[in-house]
């Protein structure tokens, strides 16, 4: 049998979040351990867009200049109608916008991490609490055990650790979007906006990255039963096929895509209720980003607000731990003051994130084009709700 390890700070997920927050951790002297599943680290869905906060929060974590050296500004949108041809400029918060390579941010994430943090193929089969201490017992596939003082779920969707909290599963949309790259060697001739073209069933947009390089993605109605092709060939054939009669432009660019950064997802989503009555701990368990607030793509926040909660939460484990460490350092204290530090963790980034989801949810009904009065209550709480449409952006995480 394999002897138990002792690890203070168990983050569990290599990807945006998981990252952000060891780094975050980092920032703040607390040593950390991120436990990635995959052999590599991964960076699928091409391209992310990162709003105000999210730079706000890559400033906090001192990668933010050089990940600003990768990509253009954006500096507005428009919607273009394919049934009327009409274009229509689109609401435009005040801040900084950029599309980033999800790729160059991991890496520029990673980078900054000491050596070691980062533990590959180490998938966790079950996680159980210690009744004496409150720890968490961490089985890894690999046959490997760990007791780890704080544990922290960054694992996305379907998140064991939120399995573990009990908290409800994610609700698919009978939505799925295609992401990609397209390169143009010559270079291209977009404006710096945000484009999306709008058909029946389908809608694409497209964001340059810079002079060369366009991540764009489409957005595709489908029956939640329908089988989603992972091809790379037959998603980019898919794709065409729901975006006929569509500018040239936009056809072009699907058909020269970069067929290696195709991939598809559903859109799922956490229903803001279950936001609002969630668990977000337990013991010294807790989780971050998708796994505690997964929503659809609409606001483009996914990013941003998972970067906001690796700011929070280190800062929140950092001024415990100064307590901690003034007082008798027992395992009950520990366990004591973790878990005030995750209560006000969860405190700070409950209702924030019951606005988003609520937002998203609402704009999620009315893609589904529902009847005539439901679209009219829809538009109505939206406009009351969520009058300042720079609110979200604007959002402080504070610092460090």
């Amino acid at each position: 049998m394999n002897e138990m390890e002792e690890i203070e700070i168990v983050i569990v997920g290599g990807g945006i979040c998981g990252l952000a927050t060891a780094l975050a951790l980092h920032r703040k002297g607390i040593k950390s351990v991120v436990l990635e599943k995959s052999e590599t680290l991964r960076a699928t869905g091409a391209g992310i867009t990162i709003r105000a906060n999210g730079w706000c929060a890559l400033h906090q974590l001192g990668v933010a200049s050089n990940l600003r050296l990768t990509s253009l500004t954006v500096q507005g949108g428009k919607n273009i109608s394919v049934a009327s041809g009409k274009q229509q400029e689109r609401p435009f918060e005040k801040g900084e916008i950029r599309c980033l390579r999800r790729s160059e941010l991991i890496k520029g994430l990673a980078e900054n991490l000491p050596p070691g943090t980062i533990h590959l193929g180490c998938q966790v089969l079950s996680i159980t609490l210690d009744p004496l201490s409150s720890h968490s017992i961490i089985q890894l596939q690999n046959g490997r055990t760990i007791k780890a003082k704080v544990l922290i779920g960054c694992d996305g969707a379907n998140s064991v650790v939120a399995d573990f909290l009990g908290l409800k599963p994610v609700k698919f949309l009978s939505l799925s979007q295609v992401r990609g790259f397209t390169k143009y060697p010559s270079g291209h001739d977009f404006k710096n906006e945000i484009v999306q073209v709008i058909g029946g069933r389908s809608k694409i947009g497209r964001i340059p990255i810079d002079n060369k390089l366009v991540y764009w993605f489409a957005t595709l109605k489908m029956n939640p039963k329908d089988v989603v092709a992972k091809d790379p060939e037959l998603l980019q054939q898919m794709t065409l096929e729901s975006i006929k009669g569509f500018p040239t432009k936009m056809l072009d660019m699907v058909k020269h895509s970069d067929r290696d950064s195709l991939s598809i997802s559903r859109m799922k989503y956490q229903a803001p209720w279950d936001i609002l009555l969630g668990s977000f701990r337990k013991g010294t368990v807790t989780v971050a980003g998708d796994a505690m607030h997964i929503m659809g793509p609409f606001l483009g926040q996914g990013g941003s607000v998972a970067l906001e909660d690796a700011i929070i939460l280190a800062r929140c484990l950092a001024q415990k731990r100064h307590e901690i460490d003034i007082k008798t350092n027992g395992s009950q204290v520990i366990a004591c003051k973790v878990g005030e530090a995750l209560d006000q963790y969860v405190k700070e980034r409950r209702m924030r994130l019951v606005q988003l989801s609520t937002q998203t949810y609402l704009t999620g009904i009315l893609i589904k084009n529902p009847p005539l009065l439901v679209r009219f209550v829809c538009n109505i709480l939206m406009k009351v709700l969520f009058s300042d449409s720079t609110a979200h952006s604007q959002y402080d995480c504070g610092c460090l």
